[in-house]
């Protein structure tokens, strides 16, 4: 990596944490490298449903603030075309509600577009270590296990379907075990889910998306018959906390922002701009 000046800030990550954290950082005229094992559909991001809700993260004050600042980001680029972000009426645990459900493979091109449009380097290729630069921003997720050794982080595999939509124009939430939910994205909608707890395997598993599908069905008929059209797989990056602080390490500036668990795109515009302030 050819350093553009002595003011560049890494990123570890190509997740929605760390799009947004590096979007913040370069929309603010900081350079800004983007440091990945993978990006879109290699990230765990890209299997999230997505919609707002505090899931799988810690239930504190400043997860509520962080959370709130989100949703308003949210709604603004719900008014915006081709962000992937829209408003949907639904029921989440029995309560019916209007919150912002994500379309993620659109929502990645769209935060790594504007990423870019911003001046961001994007770098795929492992850190086996995070002092790679001077000011480094940690949005490892799970890879923070290993990376900084933190074996306080957790994986929580969700397994989810994508079918054709057979006319479902609301989403759907039960947070039980496992749960159960959908969100429609125009002509397909994506049915979750699994939250199994420390099982790292990201293949497709045929007899679990079978479940999902005819949990999905018990609920809402239509799905039933649905043509399946694709499966994906991700690991949700839980922690007792979010990790969101400073670290000198040798000569490096490390910033963690990671352990959002099943929340990264409910808390991740707040906890970027918290993390910029940081550096």
């Amino acid at each position: 990596m050819n350093r553009r000046d002595d003011d560049e800030i890494v990123v570890l990550g190509a997740g929605v944490i760390g799009l947004t954290t590096a979007v913040t950082l370069a929309e603010s005229g900081r350079p800004v490298t983007v440091r990945a094992t993978g990006q879109g559909a290699h990230t765990t991001s890209y299997a999230a449903g997505a919609t707002w809700s505090l899931y799988l993260v810690e239930q504190s004050d400043r997860v509520r603030t962080w959370g709130a600042a989100t949703l308003d980001e949210l709604r603004r680029l719900a008014s915006m075309p081709g962000t992937g972000v829209a408003l949907v009426d639904g029921v989440e645990g029995g309560e019916r509600r209007t919150a912002p459900v994500v379309d993620m493979p659109t929502y990645l091109t769209y935060l790594t577009d504007r990423a870019r449009q911003a001046g961001v380097v994007v770098d795929i290729r492992p850190a086996d270590r995070p002092d790679v630069a001077p000011r480094v921003v940690n949005c490892t997720g799970a890879g923070a296990r290993e990376l900084v050794r933190d074996d306080t982080v957790t994986a929580v595999r969700g397994q989810v379907v994508v079918v054709e939509n057979p006319g479902i124009t609301e989403f759907f939430v039960d947070d039980g075990d496992p749960p159960v939910y959908w969100f429609p994205h125009g002509g397909t909608v994506l049915l979750g889910g699994t939250a199994q707890h420390d099982v790292v395997d990201t293949t497709p598993d045929p007899d679990t998306a079978a479940a999902i599908v005819a949990r999905c069905a018990r609920v809402e008929p239509r799905f039933a018959g649905a043509r399946v059209v694709g499966h994906r797989v991700g690991l949700r990056p839980t922690r007792p906390t979010v990790r969101l602080e400073a670290e000198r390490l040798g000569d490096s500036l490390i910033v963690h922002n990671y352990g959002h668990g099943g929340a990264g795109v409910t808390l991740s515009w707040a906890c970027a701009a918290e993390a910029a302030a940081l550096l």
